[in-house]
């Protein structure tokens, strides 16, 4: 799917990502031993967070953001509201524009248990349309995260392991790519 057609329908992109995640993520627990991922959505989406990930009592609060593999974006704003929620981070879905694979992965948070750190060293996010005058005003509660600020994870375990610690095991090389479906005779 071409650029284009991905900012066309760029919301239902999103959930489908999102989706995507939850589901590879959830597996990937699975098969490293932790039967249980309780994976929470808001209501409303002011609060600084997509998704509460919770397992062996470790809680996080994911802002997502997505990109696909060979984009140019160089930051990413963050909800200050994010830096008053216990486990807050931000994780980058880089994904394949035709496959919509996920990986690899960005990542701006802490270690378990402890809070995002501080976003006031960041700039103020700006409007992108001026308003009457042409003046682009700023967006208080906004900050711009540059790409080079986050740590690049390569695989869905490392990701793993950032958000809730090391893991019981058993999973540490498995892959997060898909495998083609067998058609039915």
């Amino acid at each position: 799917m071409p650029t284009t057609e991905h900012s066309l329908v760029s919301s239902y992109r999103e959930m489908l990502l999102e989706h995507l995640f939850a589901g590879e993520l959830m597996r990937h627990m699975w098969r490293s031993g932790i039967k249980r991922l309780d994976i929470l959505k808001p209501q409303v989406d002011d609060g600084g967070y997509d998704l509460v990930l919770e397992a062996n009592g470790i809680v996080r609060y994911v802002q997502l953001k997505a990109t696909f593999r060979g984009s140019k974006v160089g930051r990413f704003t963050v909800n200050m509201s994010l830096a008053r929620k216990p486990g807050g981070c931000v994780v980058v879905l880089v994904f394949d524009s035709q496959t919509l694979e996920l990986g690899p992965f960005l990542w701006f948070g802490g270690a378990p248990g402890k809070p995002l750190p501080d976003l006031k060293r960041f700039p103020v996010a700006k409007y992108t349309k001026g308003n009457a005058q042409g003046v682009k005003l700023q967006r208080p509660n906004l900050r711009v995260i540059r790409r080079s600020d986050f740590q690049g994870l390569e695989t869905l375990s490392e990701l793993a392991r950032r958000l809730f610690g090391p893991l019981p095991g058993g999973a540490e090389s498995y892959p997060i790519r898909t495998r083609p479906v067998r058609r039915l005779k």
